[in-house]
């Protein structure tokens, strides 16, 4: 079911320059409104968030965020001031004297308002039944049918054209907050997504064809940390580690400098999120390790947060248990450290039978049983309330991953979001992130997603689908995107069982690769944040702004459409130091050749790579200004 190209901006590659692209901003009020500004439920906020810079930065202060009243948001994420412009001005102190009421026009200036989902819709179905001078646009990160079809396991993508919508929403209860999206796409001037399979899922759901695609950003001078992040990934991974050597006390018989450690993170929807597959995968990926007797252990991380009472007190134990005996042997090794440098000042060489004493050896066996462990290492780090039902859980049990010693791969469910404050794992997300060898993100249903856009910025390896936002725009805009880290599922032309097979060979060729070439693959995948800076994939935004007003002033304001047709766009190519042959970088078999692996580490060279990819993205937009008065849209001004 592919969807035909339209003048709308869907890539890249269709961007007009931006030198043409310019607002007269000094005479238009911008206005963005979501239920998520400075309050976080999902990727909105981080949406918002992360842009925030980049669009304050060309509007200065006529940019202004509309959000909900949350007290605790207020204090932590909101410096108050009072307004600078005039119209804004009198908006407030009329709010605040009569409740939230409206101003006819402001001041003269053209605004334009962007509403997120919806929740913000009601704004601006009340604009336009109003008739307010507002240029409107309307934005969808996911459609509320969508998400709820497809969390109830129904076959989605292949009877999009077959649905009742309207009996759908009824049985769902949620037939009037359809109703409000589907009025806020109608009514507004231009209507965006944020990727391509969102804008097919709701051309159906919704019965309007989304004018513009706007993906999703991230502001990446926050992530970055130039040459140092494979340092940081080599920092955090020790932490891991140490997580590692407590939670798996008396069944530590694998080697720590051998294993690797995977994850998946978000919210709690088994299907949606991919989790099912994985399990499934992982399962498949275990007995291919143990017929190979492979010496590499996975250990794989499930972060999606669910209801507890409390940590399970043998992860407790075991984080005791590791101290303890780290103590111990800091407090062995400061002893023995003395005594020797005794001896030696002595000028004697010391008898090593005499310098531990009788005390010293009953402690350290003391410390050996304490690590005997009668029961197998727990698969959750927290007691689940709904411990039988449990999807995850459930799987688990079915499929036989019991973190035994003959498992090659370990699956440890932690279900709460990271903080740097646990007293099992303290760490941060995006420090555990860089610690990690392999995010894995094989969602069925993914509108955009960050997961693997963060683990990207971070130089972290994804898995991801063709049935998410962030990977049919990786597979659009870089030529072999497995080269780079980032590894595609197909999941939306293959059957379950197909595409879980892909996903245990994307793994099973993960756990194959040298140490060198992990670190290959983390600077390709570094290399690929300029693709995801809001300095690039702002001008979406821009582009979906220049087209809302044209339409709502259009004699003020005019779009020549066939100039999207006119500009360069760009697209990572396939690394120099990687086979022509698709086997390179995407088995066709479990198996690999060792010699082909060789002969591509002595083709590599960092430098000559890194700045050939970075002759393939433009350079960011630089803010300029418009003669005041002028209204200037892909070279035409109007006065």
């Amino acid at each position: 079911m592919l969807r035909g190209r339209s003048l709308s901006v869907t890539s890249l590659s269709g961007l007009p320059q931006w030198e043409v692209e310019e607002l007269p901003v000094e005479d238009l009020l911008l206005f963005e409104v979501a239920w998520e500004v400075t309050n976080k439920v999902g990727g909105i906020y981080t949406v918002i968030q992360t842009k925030a810079k980049t669009t304050a930065d060309e509007w200065g202060d006529n940019y202004f965020l509309i959000g909900p009243y949350f007290e605790h948001n207020m204090k932590t994420q909101v410096e108050q001031c009072e307004p600078v412009n005039d119209a804004v001005r009198k908006a407030v102190d009329t709010m605040n004297k009569h409740g939230c009421q409206v101003t006819d026009h402001a001041d003269g200036k053209h605004v334009v308002a962007q509403f997120h989902e919806w929740q913000a819709g009601i704004g601006l179905i009340l604009s336009r039944a109003r008739k307010l001078p507002i240029a409107t646009i309307f934005t969808t990160h996911a459609t509320l049918l969508g998400r709820y079809l497809c969390a109830a396991n129904i076959d989605f993508y292949n009877h999009l054209d077959k649905f009742n919508i309207d009996k759908e929403a009824g049985e769902r209860q949620i037939y009037h907050r359809y109703c409000m999206e589907r009025a806020s796409v109608h009514c507004a001037h231009v209507f965006t997504t944020v990727s391509e399979i969102t804008a097919i899922e709701a051309e159906h759901m919704l019965k309007r064809k989304p004018d513009v695609i706007t993906p999703n950003g991230l502001n990446v001078k926050k992530f970055s940390a130039v040459h140092e992040f494979q340092n940081l990934h080599a920092m955090y991974k020790a932490r891991i580690q140490d997580f590692v050597r407590g939670h798996f006390y008396g069944h530590l018989d694998f080697d720590l400098e051998k294993t690797l450690f995977l994850f998946i993170a978000g919210r709690y929807e088994f299907s949606n999120k991919g989790a099912d597959i994985f399990l499934e995968a992982l399962s498949r990926l275990n007995f291919l390790l143990r017929m190979h007797k492979s010496d590499v252990t996975v250990v794989v991380f499930f972060i999606m947060p669910a209801k507890t009472n409390n940590f399970n007190v043998e992860t407790l134990k075991g984080q005791a248990v590791r101290k303890q005996l780290w103590d111990i042997a800091h407090s062995v090794k400061e002893k023995f450290g003395k005594k020797l440098y005794d001896a030696l000042l002595r000028g004697e060489i010391p008898d090593m039978n005499n310098i531990l004493d009788r005390d010293d050896i009953t402690i350290m066996k003391r410390a050996i049983f304490s690590t005997q462990r009668q029961s197998l290492p727990p698969v959750t780090t927290h007691n689940m309330i709904d411990d039988t039902t449990d999807p995850i859980l459930s799987t688990i049990r079915r499929i036989g991953l019991f973190n035994s010693r003959a498992d090659r791969v370990k699956v440890i469910l932690h279900p709460e979001f990271l903080s740097s404050t646990s007293p099992l794992l303290p760490m941060d997300y995006e420090e555990f992130v860089r610690g990690c060898h392999l995010g894995v993100f094989p969602s069925y249903y993914e509108p955009w997603g960050y997961t693997p856009a963060e683990c990207t910025v971070m130089g972290i390896p994804s898995v991801t689908t063709n049935l998410s936002g962030f990977g049919c725009f990786m597979q659009e805009h870089v030529a072999d995107p497995t080269a780079y880290g980032i590894y595609i599922v197909d999941r939306r032309f293959r059957s379950p069982d197909d595409s879980c097979n892909q996903l245990t060979q994307f793994l099973y060729g993960f756990c194959k690769q040298s140490r060198r070439q992990r670190i290959i693959q983390r600077n390709r995948t570094e290399r690929l944040s300029d693709l995801l800076d809001w300095r690039y994939l702002g001008r979406y935004y821009q582009h979906a702004r220049h087209l809302t007003l044209s339409r709502a002033f259009p004699d003020k304001f005019h779009m020549e459409p066939t100039s999207l047709l006119k500009t360069e766009g760009f697209k990572y190519p396939r690394p120099s130091s990687v086979p022509p042959s698709p086997s390179g970088s995407q088995a066709s078999s479990p198996q690999s050749s060792d010699v082909e692996d060789e002969t591509e580490d002595e083709r590599y060279d960092e430098e000559e790579e890194a700045e050939r990819d970075r002759l393939n993205i433009k350079s960011p937009f630089s803010l300029s200004h418009v003669p005041h008065g002028k209204k200037k849209l892909h070279g035409e001004y109007k006065n």
